[in-house]
Protein backbone atom coordinates (compact mmCIF):
# COMPACT_ATOMS: atom_id res chain seq x y z
CA UNK A 1 0.00 0.00 0.00
CA UNK A 2 2.38 2.05 1.08
CA UNK A 3 4.39 1.65 -2.48
CA UNK A 4 1.20 2.64 -4.37
CA UNK A 5 0.74 5.87 -2.43
CA UNK A 6 4.58 7.30 -3.09
CA UNK A 7 4.05 6.44 -6.67
CA UNK A 8 0.56 8.19 -6.98
CA UNK A 9 1.99 10.94 -4.99
CA UNK A 10 4.81 11.29 -7.48
CA UNK A 11 2.69 11.55 -10.65
CA UNK A 12 0.72 14.16 -9.01
CA UNK A 13 4.06 16.16 -8.53
CA UNK A 14 5.08 15.69 -11.94
CA UNK A 15 1.55 17.05 -13.58
CA UNK A 16 1.70 20.24 -11.21
CA UNK A 17 5.35 20.68 -12.45
CA UNK A 18 4.61 20.17 -16.18
CA UNK A 19 1.41 21.35 -16.25
CA UNK A 20 1.65 24.98 -14.47
CA UNK A 21 5.14 25.09 -12.50
CA UNK A 22 7.76 24.52 -14.70
CA UNK A 23 6.43 25.96 -18.56
CA UNK A 24 5.51 29.70 -16.60
CA UNK A 25 9.81 29.84 -14.98
CA UNK A 26 8.34 29.24 -11.35
CA UNK A 27 11.48 27.68 -9.33
CA UNK A 28 9.82 27.16 -6.53
CA UNK A 29 12.89 26.05 -4.50
CA UNK A 30 14.33 22.96 -3.95
CA UNK A 31 15.84 20.37 -6.87
CA UNK A 32 12.60 20.93 -9.09
CA UNK A 33 13.41 25.08 -8.96
CA UNK A 34 16.91 23.73 -10.20
CA UNK A 35 15.43 21.50 -12.79
CA UNK A 36 13.03 24.54 -13.74
CA UNK A 37 16.03 27.15 -13.95
CA UNK A 38 17.89 24.73 -16.14
CA UNK A 39 15.09 23.76 -18.52
CA UNK A 40 14.34 27.30 -19.44
CA UNK A 41 18.44 28.07 -19.93
CA UNK A 42 19.44 25.41 -22.05
CA UNK A 43 16.71 23.04 -22.60
CA UNK A 44 17.72 20.35 -20.34
CA UNK A 45 14.96 17.92 -19.37
CA UNK A 46 13.86 18.57 -15.72
CA UNK A 47 13.17 14.64 -15.23
CA UNK A 48 16.68 13.94 -16.19
CA UNK A 49 17.99 16.66 -13.95
CA UNK A 50 16.00 15.78 -11.06
CA UNK A 51 17.39 12.11 -11.77
CA UNK A 52 20.81 13.08 -11.78
CA UNK A 53 20.59 15.70 -8.72
CA UNK A 54 18.98 12.73 -6.94
CA UNK A 55 21.41 9.49 -7.52
CA UNK A 56 24.42 10.95 -6.25
CA UNK A 57 22.58 12.67 -3.24
CA UNK A 58 21.32 9.07 -2.68
CA UNK A 59 24.85 7.19 -3.11
CA UNK A 60 26.17 9.85 -0.89
CA UNK A 61 23.20 9.14 1.61
CA UNK A 62 24.29 5.29 1.72
CA UNK A 63 28.01 6.11 2.30
CA UNK A 64 27.29 8.77 5.62
CA UNK A 65 23.77 6.61 6.72
CA UNK A 66 23.96 3.58 5.33
CA UNK A 67 20.98 1.41 4.81
CA UNK A 68 18.99 2.76 7.56
CA UNK A 69 18.08 5.83 5.00
CA UNK A 70 15.59 3.84 3.82
CA UNK A 71 13.90 2.22 0.71
CA UNK A 72 10.73 4.91 0.80
CA UNK A 73 13.31 7.37 0.63
CA UNK A 74 14.98 5.87 -2.65
CA UNK A 75 11.32 4.99 -4.10
CA UNK A 76 10.33 8.55 -3.65
CA UNK A 77 13.20 10.02 -5.20
CA UNK A 78 13.36 7.56 -8.15
CA UNK A 79 9.72 7.98 -8.77
CA UNK A 80 9.35 11.70 -8.56
CA UNK A 81 12.07 11.91 -10.82
CA UNK A 82 10.37 9.64 -13.66
CA UNK A 83 7.50 11.01 -13.02
CA UNK A 84 8.25 14.53 -14.18
CA UNK A 85 10.25 12.85 -16.94
CA UNK A 86 7.18 10.98 -18.61
CA UNK A 87 4.50 13.59 -17.65
CA UNK A 88 6.24 15.84 -19.96
CA UNK A 89 4.15 17.00 -22.76
CA UNK A 90 1.23 17.71 -20.76
CA UNK A 91 -1.04 20.46 -21.64
CA UNK A 92 -0.25 23.86 -19.77
CA UNK A 93 -2.98 24.65 -17.72
CA UNK A 94 -2.75 28.31 -17.71
CA UNK A 95 -0.20 31.44 -18.24
CA UNK A 96 -0.89 33.01 -16.16
CA UNK A 97 2.39 32.95 -13.64
CA UNK A 98 0.07 33.99 -10.30
CA UNK A 99 -2.26 31.32 -10.92
CA UNK A 100 0.55 29.06 -12.23
CA UNK A 101 1.94 29.50 -9.11
CA UNK A 102 -1.09 28.89 -6.61
CA UNK A 103 -2.81 26.10 -8.48
CA UNK A 104 0.98 24.43 -9.09
CA UNK A 105 1.44 25.10 -5.21
CA UNK A 106 -1.89 23.19 -4.36
CA UNK A 107 -0.87 20.03 -6.89
CA UNK A 108 2.67 19.67 -6.14
CA UNK A 109 1.24 20.01 -2.20
CA UNK A 110 -0.77 17.32 -2.62
CA UNK A 111 1.51 15.10 -4.44
CA UNK A 112 4.25 15.62 -1.32
CA UNK A 113 1.75 15.55 0.99
CA UNK A 114 1.35 11.70 -0.35
CA UNK A 115 4.44 10.71 -0.43
CA UNK A 116 5.18 11.98 2.67
CA UNK A 117 2.10 10.32 4.36
CA UNK A 118 3.16 6.61 2.85
CA UNK A 119 6.79 7.74 4.75
CA UNK A 120 8.07 8.30 1.23
CA UNK A 121 10.10 11.22 0.00
CA UNK A 122 10.68 13.70 -2.85
CA UNK A 123 14.74 13.42 -2.94
CA UNK A 124 16.60 16.49 -3.84
CA UNK A 125 17.27 18.93 -1.41
CA UNK A 126 15.58 16.85 1.91
CA UNK A 127 18.29 14.48 1.05
CA UNK A 128 21.18 17.26 0.69
CA UNK A 129 19.81 18.82 4.12
CA UNK A 130 19.87 15.51 5.89
CA UNK A 131 23.97 15.72 5.06
CA UNK A 132 24.57 19.67 5.38
CA UNK A 133 23.19 18.90 8.88
CA UNK A 134 25.04 15.81 9.54
CA UNK A 135 28.37 18.07 9.35
CA UNK A 136 27.02 21.70 10.40
CA UNK A 137 24.92 22.79 13.53
CA UNK A 138 22.38 23.52 11.58
CA UNK A 139 18.97 22.05 11.55
CA UNK A 140 17.19 20.62 9.00
CA UNK A 141 14.64 23.13 8.65
CA UNK A 142 17.31 25.94 8.76
CA UNK A 143 19.26 24.01 6.12
CA UNK A 144 16.12 23.45 3.66
CA UNK A 145 15.54 27.94 4.20
CA UNK A 146 18.86 28.22 2.94
CA UNK A 147 18.87 25.91 0.25
CA UNK A 148 15.54 26.97 -1.15
CA UNK A 149 16.55 30.93 -0.60
CA UNK A 150 19.36 29.91 -2.72
CA UNK A 151 17.23 28.31 -5.49
CA UNK A 152 14.49 31.17 -5.28
CA UNK A 153 17.56 33.87 -5.75
CA UNK A 154 18.93 32.18 -8.64
CA UNK A 155 15.92 31.98 -10.54
CA UNK A 156 15.03 35.60 -9.32
CA UNK A 157 18.57 36.50 -11.31
CA UNK A 158 18.26 34.85 -14.01
CA UNK A 159 14.37 35.48 -15.01
CA UNK A 160 12.81 38.46 -13.25
CA UNK A 161 12.11 39.34 -9.20
CA UNK A 162 8.86 39.02 -10.23
CA UNK A 163 9.55 34.87 -10.71
CA UNK A 164 10.97 35.04 -7.58
CA UNK A 165 8.26 35.97 -6.07
CA UNK A 166 5.40 34.21 -8.04
CA UNK A 167 7.84 31.02 -6.97
CA UNK A 168 7.80 32.01 -2.80
CA UNK A 169 4.08 31.97 -3.37
CA UNK A 170 3.92 28.71 -4.83
CA UNK A 171 6.66 27.56 -1.74
CA UNK A 172 3.99 29.16 0.33
CA UNK A 173 1.56 27.28 -0.51
CA UNK A 174 2.62 23.86 -1.28
CA UNK A 175 3.79 23.83 2.31
CA UNK A 176 0.32 24.64 3.68
CA UNK A 177 -1.28 22.02 1.31
CA UNK A 178 1.27 19.60 2.72
CA UNK A 179 0.29 20.23 5.99
CA UNK A 180 -3.47 19.67 5.21
CA UNK A 181 -2.55 16.04 3.49
CA UNK A 182 -0.59 15.28 6.08
CA UNK A 183 -2.90 16.15 9.40
CA UNK A 184 -6.58 15.69 7.71
CA UNK A 185 -8.92 18.71 7.04
CA UNK A 186 -9.90 17.90 10.45
CA UNK A 187 -8.69 19.72 13.24
CA UNK A 188 -9.29 19.84 17.00
CA UNK A 189 -9.12 22.15 19.95
CA UNK A 190 -7.53 21.71 22.90
CA UNK A 191 -8.42 23.55 25.90
CA UNK A 192 -5.70 24.07 29.16
CA UNK A 193 -8.04 26.01 32.06
CA UNK A 194 -6.41 26.30 35.21
CA UNK A 195 -9.03 27.48 37.53
CA UNK A 196 -10.16 27.17 41.24
CA UNK A 197 -13.79 25.34 40.06
CA UNK A 198 -12.16 23.30 38.58
CA UNK A 199 -14.09 19.60 39.59
CA UNK A 200 -17.21 22.00 38.54
CA UNK A 201 -15.76 22.89 35.33
CA UNK A 202 -15.14 19.28 34.66
CA UNK A 203 -18.30 17.74 35.52
CA UNK A 204 -20.13 20.36 33.16
CA UNK A 205 -17.88 19.90 30.01
CA UNK A 206 -18.31 15.90 30.54
CA UNK A 207 -22.52 16.32 30.98
CA UNK A 208 -22.97 19.07 28.56
CA UNK A 209 -20.03 18.38 25.83
CA UNK A 210 -19.93 14.72 26.61
CA UNK A 211 -16.09 15.25 26.22
CA UNK A 212 -13.49 13.58 28.63
CA UNK A 213 -11.71 15.58 30.85
CA UNK A 214 -7.70 15.26 32.39
CA UNK A 215 -7.04 16.81 35.21
CA UNK A 216 -3.94 17.98 37.15
CA UNK A 217 -2.29 20.12 39.73
CA UNK A 218 -0.62 22.92 39.18
CA UNK A 219 1.04 25.66 40.69
CA UNK A 220 1.19 29.07 40.38
CA UNK A 221 4.84 30.44 39.51
CA UNK A 222 3.87 34.11 41.06
CA UNK A 223 0.93 33.44 43.89
CA UNK A 224 1.93 30.14 45.02
CA UNK A 225 -1.94 29.34 45.24
CA UNK A 226 -2.56 25.65 44.46
CA UNK A 227 -4.66 25.22 41.33
CA UNK A 228 -5.58 22.59 39.23
CA UNK A 229 -5.28 22.48 35.36
CA UNK A 230 -7.80 20.46 33.00
CA UNK A 231 -7.20 19.41 29.79
CA UNK A 232 -10.11 18.91 27.26
CA UNK A 233 -10.19 18.14 23.52
CA UNK A 234 -13.74 19.32 21.79
CA UNK A 235 -14.84 19.78 17.79
CA UNK A 236 -14.16 23.35 16.71
CA UNK A 237 -17.67 23.54 16.25
CA UNK A 238 -17.64 23.09 20.31
CA UNK A 239 -15.20 25.41 20.94
CA UNK A 240 -17.11 28.51 22.03
CA UNK A 241 -19.84 26.77 23.70
CA UNK A 242 -16.88 24.83 25.70
CA UNK A 243 -15.90 29.01 26.62
CA UNK A 244 -19.03 29.83 27.96
CA UNK A 245 -19.30 26.52 30.06
CA UNK A 246 -15.69 27.59 31.82
CA UNK A 247 -16.36 31.30 32.06
CA UNK A 248 -20.14 30.96 33.67
CA UNK A 249 -18.45 28.90 36.41
CA UNK A 250 -15.42 30.94 36.95
CA UNK A 251 -15.03 34.34 35.22
CA UNK A 252 -11.25 34.54 36.50
CA UNK A 253 -10.11 31.22 34.72
CA UNK A 254 -7.25 31.02 32.72
CA UNK A 255 -7.28 29.25 28.99
CA UNK A 256 -5.38 28.11 26.59
CA UNK A 257 -6.62 27.26 23.39
CA UNK A 258 -4.57 25.17 20.66
CA UNK A 259 -4.88 23.68 17.13
CA UNK A 260 -5.03 19.48 17.10
CA UNK A 261 -4.32 18.25 14.18
CA UNK A 262 -4.63 14.66 15.09
CA UNK A 263 -6.74 12.93 18.24
CA UNK A 264 -6.90 9.49 18.42
CA UNK A 265 -9.16 7.81 20.94
CA UNK A 266 -13.18 7.74 21.43
CA UNK A 267 -15.31 10.61 20.22
CA UNK A 268 -12.62 10.84 17.82
CA UNK A 269 -12.46 9.68 14.29
CA UNK A 270 -8.70 8.85 12.99
CA UNK A 271 -7.64 11.29 10.08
Amino acid sequence: MEYMGIILGSLVVGVGLNALLIPNRIAAGGASGIATILFHLWGWSPGIVLLAINVPLLFASFLVFGFRFGFYTILGSLATSLAVEFSQGLSVLTADPLLASIYGGVITGIGMGIVFRFRGSTGGTDILAKLVTHYTGLSIGQALLFIDAAVVLFAGIMFTAEYAMYALIAIFVSTKIIDVVQDGLYTARALFIISGEADKIAAVLMTKLERGVTMFPSRGGFSKSEKTTLLCVVGRTELTRAKQIVLELDKSAFIIVTEAHEVLGEGFAAP
